[in-house]
């Protein structure tokens, strides 16, 4: 058996990724694009969201932001429309939620909107705690 001589596995060559410290530029939309709040993670790389012109749309997360980008029920996303499937979009930015909050201050957004500030889990209201009386059995 040959020894491993390298410096490491494919999570080393993968790279970190910590640049949360990092302040970007504020994407707005342009057209073909519209903003959205997710509703519901469907799996496989679907989601359900509201978007801001009333639509309710099935979203796309494309491969760049699969694995890299997570992506939680309440979060503010920015979608690329299509022009063939008017029910259907692509996923091509995920907000923060100090950036959603400027987006609301500059008026892209509206007022009724609630920007999730300390939702981590990505709970929803409509969750149940199902609970299991083992001695029943």
């Amino acid at each position: 058996m040959p020894k491993n001589k390298g410096k490491g596995g494919k999570n080393r060559k993968k790279g970190k990724g910590d640049n949360e410290g990092e302040k970007r530029e504020l994407v707005f939309k342009e057209e073909g694009q519209e903003y959205a709040s997710v509703t519901k993670m469907l799996g496989n790389g679907w989601i359900e969201a509201q978007c801001m012109d009333g639509e309710k749309r099935l979203g796309h997360i494309r491969g760049a932001f699969r694995k890299k980008v997570w992506i939680a029920a309440g979060d503010l996303v920015l979608l690329s429309l299509r022009d063939y499937q008017d029910s259907k979009a692509d996923i091509i930015l995920k907000y923060t939620a100090d950036e959603a909050r400027m987006l609301k201050t500059y008026g892209e957004l509206p007022d009724s909107l609630k920007v999730n500030e300390n939702d981590v889990g990505g709970e929803s209201d409509d969750d149940v705690d199902v609970e299991f009386d083992i001695d029943d059995i």
